[in-house]
């Protein structure tokens, strides 16, 4: 999984807008008042979101790639260093090694501390590009140690088993809070569910009854006031389930599109 720069994503929020409002606004000028300006909307919003929450996934793996082989960096430049090689080579060692995303950062590493940078210099600008949870933690570390003085290799033996405590720790909160995940799909589906058996065995059947068209709404406008409650639902139920499962509202983004491509699908043909 490549990394995903913010400027590409502000692109594509931009790029992404910019074509939805295109399609709201000419939806509106032909086809304002038609029901069909509904499915206008979510495709709208689908053009909107989809882009977003593809980047949002690519980005979330990367970083995810990046933390999971911390420990295993850490543990190669150990054993490195406990055969007599310096701090450098031990790097230099790693970074003909396979850890996924984190080989490139390595290789850019080595290549700046071949032209005179210092180690420290190097690993806080490999904390500046990456930016994940686990390298804003121990990279400091590391840092402060290698100021302090002593043998900064022993620093990464212990680091290494934080960092993989901490992946232990988010995978255990990730199994816990699957079936929260789980419960809003259910909770949408059920939703789907009864709006469909409402409309199909409550207001067509009420419909075709002349003393009660006057307080009844029209199936037409009961079908739209569905597809409206619908779109809401899928829309912030895929961003809950987003902050439940990862902690963060824009990983909702991918349950969303998903939520509002059922929800249109069923609308479509079931209603």
């Amino acid at each position: 999984m490549p990394k995903v720069e913010k400027l590409e994503k502000q692109v594509a929020w931009t790029v992404s807008i910019a074509l939805a409002l295109t399609v709201l606004i000419t939806a509106f000028i032909r086809l304002s008042g038609l029901p069909i300006f509904d499915e206008y909307i979510v495709l709208a919003i689908m053009i909107v979101l989809f882009p977003a929450a593809v980047l949002d996934y690519v980005d979330y793996r990367w970083r995810r790639s990046i933390d999971e082989h911390l420990p295993d960096l850490f543990r190669t430049i150990v054993q490195a260093e406990k055969t007599g090689m310096t701090l450098t080579q031990a790097v230099e060692e790693a970074a003909k090694r396979r850890y996924g995303p984190l080989t490139a950062e390595l290789r850019r590493m080595v290549a700046h501390m071949s032209w005179g940078k210092s180690f420290e210099e190097v690993l806080q600008s490999f904390s500046q590009r990456v930016t994940t949870s686990l390298t804003r933690r121990s990279v400091p570390l590391i840092v402060e140690a290698s100021h302090a003085g002593g043998h900064v290799e022993k620093v990464f033996e212990p680091m290494g088993k934080f960092v993989q405590s901490t992946l232990t720790a988010e995978k255990e909160r990730q199994a816990q809070t699957r079936p929260y995940i789980a419960i809003v799909y259910v909770s949408f589906f059920v939703f789907l569910f009864t709006v469909i058996m409402l409309f199909t065995t409550f207001f067509v059947q009420m419909a075709e009854l002349p003393a009660l068209n006057t307080a009844l709404l029209s199936t037409d406008e009961a079908r739209r006031l569905f597809f409206h409650m619908s779109i809401v639902q899928a829309l912030f139920s895929g961003l809950v389930a987003g902050k439940m499962g990862e902690g963060t509202v824009s990983a909702g983004l991918k349950h969303s599109v998903i939520l509002l491509a059922v929800g249109y699908i069923a609308h479509k043909f079931l209603i």
